[in-house]
């Protein structure tokens, strides 16, 4: 009986850890399948909070973009509080197949589109269209930032975008642009995130 038990509690934590929940906005408590593969490290629900409580007030009516997308926490989220567009970037295929399913699911298509690509790739490829608030949450330990940022400088960031971080705390933060000013941190638990100000 104990084993049966604890194999319950195990499928039932499974179960909880491959659904997204929207916090707040139109969207609000709605939760989405998201893939259950290696790697995908959906922001912590008190992360978002933060995050959104830093931000709200700019997202009504703003072009957005989630360049690591992953579980599409953050797009997602920025589209249910009024984000105008979002621009859903991932590599994986099977990511962008469920970000597809799911925005599909929440009558969304028209307010955004999912790019299945490397994300330096799709940025150093694409005409750029300036973004007011891009969110970057890569893989940890793989040395995407200092890739990804000198490429949002080649016209991707609009005067005053904002630019949120989230990475692991032992690492060092590439350098910066002298036009971006730090406005936030904070750190939870093995992670430190930061939101930018990016002026022209």
């Amino acid at each position: 009986m104990k084993k049966k038990a604890l194999s319950n509690v195990s499928n039932k934590s499974k179960a909880k850890a491959s659904r997204l929940r929207i916090i707040a906005g139109e969207w609000r408590s709605r939760q989405l399948p998201i893939p259950d593969i290696e790697g995908l490290r959906p922001t912590p629900d008190r992360v978002r909070e933060t995050l959104f409580n830093w931000i709200n007030a700019y997202i009504p009516g703003a072009v957005c973009g989630d360049l690591f997308c992953g579980s599409g926490a953050l797009g997602l989220e920025a589209l249910s509080r009024g984000a105008k567009h979002m621009t859903f970037v991932d590599n994986s295929r099977v990511v962008s197949q469920q970000m597809t399913a799911n925005l599909a699911t929440l009558g969304a298509t028209d307010s955004a589109n999912v790019i299945a690509q490397n994300a330096a790739v799709f940025l150093d490829t694409v005409t750029p269209h300036a973004m007011d608030i891009v969110f970057l949450d890569p893989p940890f330990r793989k040395g995407w930032l200092a890739q990804i940022i000198p490429l949002l400088e080649k016209g991707w960031l609009a005067d005053r975008a904002l630019v949120y971080i989230e990475m692991e705390k032992e690492a060092d933060l590439p350098a910066l642009p002298s036009h971006w000013s730090l406005l936030k941190e904070k750190v939870a638990g093995q992670l430190v995130y930061r939101l930018f100000e990016v002026s022209k």
